[in-house]
């Protein structure tokens, strides 16, 4: 990092906002890696925090006891995904009552992947919510929760073009959503542009960027191909012969989410989502770097 970008970081640090991701664990082990990456990233007291929920509800119960558990143990503020898929909106609004009975009073909205996985064409369940903008106005129907929904900087792999990619969003903002979150994406130039055509269309609630540090580049190469997220040559190169590297690609991967986090602060964004994958360490330095400072208060206050 270069002393402007340090002295940026600096200055900005007591604006930025940051909000984590997690998903629910899968067994005894998958817990307790996800318990301490909380544990390790609540000081820096987080917007939010937010629990993945698979296909058709496929997780829903683990979501539940994360978000419950979240509630119960620590001041952290939870934010539970759900989706369309699978269910009609009798089930669909059911769930949401159950997670709003546990204190759940933020929404990521999403129409989410079909039960093939990302790619596999998507149908509509008979008598459910169609898409994420029917989700959010069922979901607003309920209560008046704070809702985010997706964005997509290189628009969604099943848009036929940017238009009908941000008609959708308007559409989900029309409905009520109150922030959006993008899609993972490692060119800014990309997201900016991305956040000049949603304003000229009239989108004004916040487009927090969704950054992905890179624990292993193989992966995140080939979900990039699903999901419609390039991969610059550049970054490419950076990894290129770190396969058996672990502790060097920790460093590489470190440093490529530094330098577009603290890019996209010399642009005037104080506010991020990090996709954490239930590890802390990378996330950890990069807040570090960010000039933010963990408050050792987070985890435990409301024990």
């Amino acid at each position: 990092m270069n002393s402007s970008s340090r002295a940026s970081a600096q200055d900005s640090s007591e604006r930025i906002k940051v909000s984590f991701e997690f998903f629910p664990p899968k067994n005894g082990d998958m817990e307790s890696q996800l318990w301490e990456s909380i544990t390790k990233l609540a000081p820096f007291q987080p917007d939010f925090v937010s629990v993945t929920y698979g296909a058709g509800g496929s997780t829903k119960q683990p979501t539940l006891n994360t978000v419950a558990r979240i509630c119960s143990e620590t001041a952290l503020a939870p934010a539970a995904h759900l989706t369309c898929v699978g269910s009609d909106k009798a089930a669909v609004d059911a769930v949401a009552r159950e997670f709003q009975a546990v204190g759940v009073n933020h929404f990521v909205a999403l129409r989410g992947d079909p039960p093939e996985g990302v790619g596999a064409a998507y149908q509509p369940f008979p008598g459910g919510y169609a898409n994420g903008a029917e989700l959010v106005a069922g979901l607003r129907a309920l209560s008046d929760f704070e809702i985010s929904v997706s964005a997509y900087p290189e628009r969604h792999p099943e848009s036929p073009d940017f238009a009908t990619d941000i008609d959708m969003l308007k559409r989900k903002v029309d409905a009520g959503a109150t922030r959006a979150i993008t899609q993972f994406f490692f060119d800014n130039d990309t997201y900016e542009r991305y956040v000049e055509r949603v304003r000229r269309a009239g989108i004004y609630i916040p487009i927090v960027p969704g950054i992905l540090p890179i624990h292993n580049f193989g992966q995140v190469a080939r979900f990039s191909k699903l999901c419609g997220a390039s991969i610059p040559d550049w970054l490419a190169r950076r990894f290129d012969g770190l396969e058996k590297d672990a502790e060097t690609r920790a460093l590489v991967a470190s440093a490529v989410a530094a330098e577009q986090v603290n890019d996209l602060v010399e642009r005037g964004i104080d506010d991020f989502h990090f996709y954490t994958m239930n590890r802390a360490q990378l996330v950890y330095a990069i807040c570090h770097m960010l000039g933010l400072r963990a408050e050792d208060t987070a985890v435990g206050a409301a024990a």
